[in-house]
């Protein structure tokens, strides 16, 4: 038999047949998914669990939508939740109340008001810079800005394109993930924490100071239009 009467088959191995694991293979792979979250410090993307798994990004997110309903099901504690473009652990929202119990009794430094309203401002309106923020708070928000940066909730994204070319801040992946937000798409409509009209008609009143009117020296002004040669300023001292 000649070189080209050969069949394909014996001078080349046939390339390797796709196939989608079932059984013991699919539970494998999920407690694998499992123990790769679980020592993740941060979110991991399903597309790097594909990666690591050599599988199909379908299969995997098919796989975690499971694993998240089956923990659901079971009612544990903790949720296999996305969270900032990846998958991560989380305590059930339920069992709030005792995490937070147990979280301040070794309390941490806490955000003061001054830098929530400052990242709220961040996230609402970035990119933002520096200027743009202290005109929003009206105070200079500097030292606050460090400190938020210094926490890792925002970072520097971009430059202006004005004179200067002022530094632009906006939130970070760390920010989403402490939120539990997905994007920044999920942040709940600023309109919602804006009052009605009727409400600030109502805050506007309250805050208005009516003057006092003074009759005394309207009296001596009448009276010195009235009379000729009479200082309304002068002291009286008869």
């Amino acid at each position: 038999m000649t070189a080209s009467s050969t069949p394909a088959s014996a001078s080349a191995p046939e390339p390797e047949r796709a196939f989608a694991p079932i059984g013991d293979q699919v539970r494998a792979l999920k407690r694998a998914i499992e123990a790769i979250v679980l020592v993740a410090h941060d979110p991991v993307p399903a597309d790097l669990l594909a990666q690591l798994l050599e599988q199909p990004t379908t299969l995997i997110d098919i796989w975690c939508d499971e694993i998240a309903e089956s923990y659901a099901a079971a009612g544990h504690g903790f949720e296999f939740v996305r969270v900032a473009g990846g998958l991560r652990y989380q305590t059930a929202a339920d069992v709030t109340p005792y995490v937070e119990r147990f979280l301040l009794h070794d309390q941490r430094a806490r955000l003061s008001g001054a830098a929530l309203e400052t990242l709220a401002i961040v996230a609402y309106k970035q990119p933002i810079s520096r200027a743009q923020v202290g005109a929003i708070r009206g105070v200079d928000p500097d030292g606050v800005l460090r400190t938020l940066q210094a926490r890792g909730y925002i970072d520097e994204v971009a430059r202006d394109d004005g004179p200067g070319q002022a530094i632009l801040f906006g939130t970070t992946a760390v920010f989403l993930e402490k939120l539990g937000l997905e994007s920044l798409d999920d942040l709940p409509a600023i309109a919602e924490f804006i009052p009605g009209a009727d409400v600030v008609e109502l805050l506007e009143h309250g805050l208005r100071v009516t003057p006092e009117i003074d009759v005394a020296p309207t009296a001596v002004h009448a009276a010195a239009q009235n009379e000729p040669g009479v200082d309304p300023l002068a002291d009286d001292v008869s």
